[in-house]
């Protein structure tokens, strides 16, 4: 059985007191069945930063692009073409709109949203979308600029079972992550049924929201093991169905080959 957290930032777990390295990190993931990471990035500094501290491992691939929430001030657009196109990097984000944190910088969040889209358009490189409390201009982006070209997955989906529809439409994947196990989540777990196991990933956006029964401590992509268990049974399916459908799944989307799937 082989489980993929399809979206961490492997870079952001605290390696002073908790951690000694990236390679015990994995280490822990893979006696868990974890097999493969993607490290996402959240600015353009962030990646070059991440990919020096983890450097180039079968196990890991990279995302790269600018979150919405790091847009205080503008960025190289050249640059960030140039990282995407790097063969290590097979996908565009996290990109995408939060007007909960950030309501002055929503025209600079929109004109970068529209522009990771583009890129990963020309590079035929899936889009990784955060969104919060954006729901309505989050869809319109993804339909004006074509984002079904591309793909890619609303990352950490919080939205409601009509936003899930659209997406789906627009040939996006959904992936969850441990929010689905908190205590108060019961509309998540209701959408979280509805969605077709085939467009599904799993997540634990590390070092963030650790699901029970970790909740309040740091993330880790060994903890992806529990989002897996508790959709199986959200599912009524096998564990390793689970597994075997959402890593097909991530391979098929981010144009992955991993050495245990066929």
């Amino acid at each position: 059985m082989l489980l993929v957290d399809s979206h961490c930032h492997l870079d952001g777990l605290d390696y002073t007191t908790l951690h000694k390295s990236v390679d015990e990190v994995l280490l822990r993931a893979k006696e868990r069945d974890v097999g493969f990471v993607l490290a996402v990035a959240t600015s353009l500094p962030g990646f070059e930063s991440m990919t020096q501290f983890i450097g180039q491992r079968e196990d890991v691939a990279y995302s790269c692009g600018v979150h919405p929430l790091h847009l205080e001030e503008d960025y190289d657009h050249d640059l960030l073409r140039t990282l995407a196109a790097r063969p290590d990097v097979v996908a565009l984000g996290e990109t995408g709109l939060d007007y909960f944190y950030q309501q002055e910088t929503i025209p600079r969040q929109q004109e970068s949203f529209r522009r990771h889209i583009q890129i990963g358009r020309e590079f035929s490189k899936p889009v990784i979308v955060h969104t919060r409390d954006a729901r309505q201009d989050t869809l319109d982006i993804l339909t004006e600029e074509n984002a079904d070209e591309c793909g890619g997955v609303l990352h950490c989906f919080t939205e409601d079972k009509a936003t899930a529809e659209k997406l789906l439409d627009l040939g996006f994947y959904i992936s969850l992550s441990g929010i689905m196990t908190f205590r108060n989540a019961h509309d998540l777990r209701e959408v979280a049924r509805y969605i077709p196991v085939d467009r599904l990933l799993v997540e634990t956006d590390s070092p963030y929201l650790a699901p029970v029964p970790y909740r309040g401590k740091e993330n880790q992509p060994a903890y992806v093991r529990d989002v897996a268990e508790y959709l199986a049974v959200l599912k009524s399916i096998s564990l390793e169905e689970l597994a075997e459908q959402t890593t097909r799944n991530f391979c098929q989307l981010f144009q992955i080959k991993i050495p245990t799937i066929v």
